[in-house]
């Protein structure tokens, strides 16, 4: 006589609730693994070429774009002479150091993205942001270090930014990148901006 087969035990609450834990604990995994990594990681090599920024940010990045294929010697503005002399694309200098300032721009490059193909965005483009000193300072922190006369702004800008954050001067008020009205021969300085930049900082050390 054969044997009745033994029924099958139905999953307990508690079995199926730690599967459930460990399907959703995997599901987060993979999430992440997708967004936080796969993700951001093709970003970055489409932000590695400056004709993809160009791509969506129509103007005035495309002009910015088109300026930075001159040769150095016609370099009209800062940043077209970055490109042709240094190689500098645009990701250099629109991000932050490390990875931490790398990730930050994808994730405000992310809400370009959305703002492009809603139809929704300002032209011309517009930083949402001061530019901040950080970002040249990935490549010219030596600028402090040299201590002589003609260097002094950059010297004591730091201390001048630690005494009054809200109206010391930084980089780009003379060093304008986009700007084609400097003058070349002072390496792209805008004689009267830099002159007013220079009484600022003077009047807030209490010097003439």
């Amino acid at each position: 006589m054969a044997k009745a087969r033994k029924a099958t035990r139905p999953l307990k609450p508690q079995r199926w609730m730690n599967r459930r834990i460990q399907w959703t604990a995997i599901g987060v995994i993979a999430a992440f693994l997708v967004f936080g990594v796969a993700i951001p990681v093709t970003a970055m090599q489409f932000e590695n070429h400056d004709s993809f920024c160009a791509s969506c940010h129509t103007e005035g990045e495309l002009t910015f774009f088109n300026r930075s294929l001159v040769p150095v010697d016609h370099s009209t503005d800062l940043a077209s002479f970055h490109a042709a002399k240094h190689a500098a694309r645009c990701i250099d200098c629109h991000t932050g150091p490390g990875l931490i300032g790398r990730y930050s721009g994808i994730m405000a490059g992310s809400t370009d993205l959305i703002s492009y193909f809603s139809g929704h965005y300002p032209q011309p483009a517009a930083l949402e942001e001061p530019y901040p000193d950080v970002n040249c300072l990935k490549c010219h922190a030596d600028l402090a270090s040299k201590q002589d006369f003609k260097n002094h702004f950059h010297v004591f800008l730091a201390q001048w930014q630690s005494l009054d954050p809200k109206n010391a001067g930084s980089c780009v008020d003379c060093h304008a990148s986009h700007d084609i009205t400097n003058d070349a021969n002072l390496m792209f300085l805008n004689k009267v901006k830099t002159e007013q930049t220079c009484q600022k900082c003077h009047a807030a050390a209490g010097e003439g």
